[in-house]
């Protein structure tokens, strides 16, 4: 159960005076209010039995002191126990105790879910709108990667790793021995130089030792079976696409670029782009598609009080469903055009949208268009469009064999439904002002830099999607707080010194006026 909220009021208290007003713990302290934690959670906590429990406030400011300070469990506590600015932070008097380490991970796993975390997030998010902290309008929306905790290991090691693992249950099973019939010779992957035939091999036998095992399963034995077949059953398995550790299941390769390529996950954001405050949060595997849960980012941001006028990013979130859900509720689009969406020459095609016509570079123009349907790879179908030049003006052009090789008639440019309007926002984008708002994109590459470097996100600090969540919306929460202190601070200073200057210019201002009156 919950006790009551204690107070600093011991006679040791006094020792908290040494720590500097301007001491960034003491100014996230003076912005955020923290009291909304313990209703938040109180639901998971007895109201009346059980021994008294630690204070979520408590608990949840001793997980942000780990991601501010980028601190381990263990870590937090002993350096909380020698630290007065983190006593006063967490509420606590210098000679109160500290709760166990062990506790920190049961308040993560038990007491605080991942909706848990959302609201807290969407909570100080809501704070700092109504303190006019936030007053820009224009959000932007990243993703950026977290090593895992972990080695990626081939498909070969995995099954090696499986089998060894259902020969340990059998001997659980049956006290410490193995039936009769278990071939415990697992094949040397390693000198096979075949990458395919080893991974064939390895599979076969495999399959072979669990139907071995299975008459002689027993309850240790039937789980190890059951998670060998998922495994198996998993065609990305094999492609090495899917499970790549046994310690990690949820971790998955990703790709940065072509060539550069990660394992482990993305953590999707949206910021606003005046104050560098995020306000929302995603995570998710490495192999996720990025700006697939862009509506969930864009509806969190504004149930927290964010109005959003603007949204920028770079090329890989120019998708039709993010333009047609920007365009629905009437949000600017700061997304450069993608090439993969848009594969129009503008140095040798442009289209006028009231006639419907496509002009080459030497002037000629469309006379036709046909409706047609393709069938995608997926097996979707496509509307797409065949636009035909004049014939005539094809034949005499000077670069008909370049533009169509040694083809008859006119030449003929196929596109997409969408390309039509893609062309204009193209060249919307090549305005003076689209420029000078894309620019405010860079402040994600700050933030991205800021919570690997300084905040533990460059690699993961658990197992699993779950453990990530956390971590990557601790941090979120770790970093707004010590912007919104900085922003505030910022503000005082302002204030101070248009305040300064209002006594600096009074004594001529009355001055003058005296001199005028006079006159």
């Amino acid at each position: 159960m919950l006790r009551p909220n204690q107070s600093q009021t011991n006679f040791f208290s006094v020792l908290y005076d040494r720590i500097p007003e301007d001491h960034l713990l003491k100014r996230i302290a003076n912005a955020v209010d923290f009291s909304f934690i313990n209703d938040l959670v109180a639901d998971s906590y007895c109201a009346s039995f059980g021994r008294p429990a630690k204070e979520p406030e408590l608990m949840a400011k001793l997980c942000i002191l780990e991601r501010l300070y980028n601190l381990s469990d263990v870590k937090v506590i002993e350096e909380a126990n020698c630290n007065l600015a983190y006593l006063w932070f967490l509420g606590l008097n210098p000679d109160d105790p500290l709760p166990d380490p062990s506790l920190l991970a049961k308040f993560r796993t038990q007491r605080l879910k991942d909706i848990s975390l959302d609201e807290i997030l969407k909570e100080i998010v809501q704070q700092c709108v109504d303190k006019g902290i936030i007053k820009g309008t224009t959000l932007a929306v990243d993703a950026t990667h977290t090593e895992a905790n972990c080695k990626k290991q081939v498909p070969e090691r995995i099954m090696k790793h499986l089998a060894a693992k259902v020969f340990a249950a059998l001997e659980a099973d049956h006290n410490g021995q193995l039936p009769a019939g278990i071939d415990t010779n697992i094949p040397d992957y390693k000198k096979i130089q075949d990458h395919k035939e080893a991974k064939r091999i390895m599979k076969e036998y495999l399959e072979k030792t669990v139907k071995a095992a299975e008459p002689f399963a027993g309850f240790a034995t039937k789980g190890i079976i059951e998670e060998v077949k998922e495994v198996l059953s998993d065609e990305k398995f094999m492609l090495q696409k899917g499970l790549r550790s046994l310690a990690d299941r949820d971790a998955r390769v990703g790709y940065k670029s072509r060539e550069d390529s990660f394992f482990g996950y993305k953590t999707e954001y949206t910021m606003t782009t005046d104050e560098r405050i995020i306000t929302a949060v995603e995570v998710h595997d490495g192999a996720y598609v990025d700006g697939t849960e862009f509506h969930e980012l864009l509806e969190k941001t504004e149930e927290a009080g964010v109005k959003v006028e603007a949204v920028t990013a770079d090329k890989a979130y120019f998708r039709k469903d993010i333009l047609d859900e920007l365009e629905q509720k009437k949000i600017e689009s700061v997304i450069p055009v993608s090439s993969c969406a848009y594969k129009i020459d503008e140095d040798l095609f442009a289209y006028n949208k009231d006639s419907d016509e496509w002009f080459c570079r030497t002037g000629n123009r469309t006379i036709r268009k046909k409706q047609r349907l393709r069938k995608l790879e997926n097996g979707k179908k496509a509307l797409y469009f065949t636009y035909t030049f004049d014939k005539e003006i094809c034949k005499d052009c000077p670069y008909r064999e370049e533009c169509m090789g040694r083809g008859s008639g006119g030449r003929r440019l196929l596109i997409s439904e969408n390309t039509p309007a893609y062309y204009q926002e193209s060249q919307r984008q090549k305005s003076p002002e689209f420029l000078e708002k894309y620019r405010k994109r860079a402040c994600e590459e700050w933030k991205n830099a800021e919570m690997k470097r300084f905040h533990g996100l460059a690699r993961a600090i658990g197992w699993g999607l779950r453990s990530m969540s956390f971590q990557a919306k601790f941090t979120a929460i770790a970093v707004n707080l010590k912007r919104i202190a900085n922003l505030i601070r910022e503000n005082n200073r302002k204030n101070a010194g248009s305040t300064a200057l209002i006594f600096c210019l009074f004594p001529k201002i009355r001055l003058f006026l005296m001199l005028k009156i006079a006159v």
